[in-house]
């Protein structure tokens, strides 16, 4: 479940980047939850043809994010945006100061 997720978030961010063929086969077997022989018998092409293509657009995805890091900048400012809004409860001097500093973290790597 976790690989279909990392799977999903790439896609999510990078997914404009593939070709409309792979971004069609792709979605029917992430997103739209087909089988690879399913997906073959529906675009005509071999089992092997679909797994191989699907490994493919998931390596290009990762290297996508491997030199970008677009996914693991919005995960870590959603961490960031969480631990702001428990601080926030708090509602003392250390934590006001804690979210200053967060805040000004995030301002900064953007």
């Amino acid at each position: 479940m976790k690989d279909i997720f990392k799977s999903s978030m790439l896609y999510d961010f990078y997914g404009e980047l593939l070709t409309d063929h792979q971004k069609e086969i792709f979605e029917d077997f992430f997103l739209n939850d087909l089988s690879l022989t399913e997906i073959a018998e529906e675009r005509g092409i071999s089992r092997q043809g679909v797994h191989d293509l699907v490994k493919r657009c998931e390596k290009t995805l990762n290297s996508y994010e491997d030199k970008l890091h677009l996914v693991e900048r919005f995960s870590k400012t959603k961490e960031d945006v969480a631990q702001i809004c428990a601080l926030a409860e708090q509602r003392d001097e250390k934590s006001i100061l804690k979210i200053k500093e967060i805040a000004q973290e995030i301002l900064d790597n953007y």
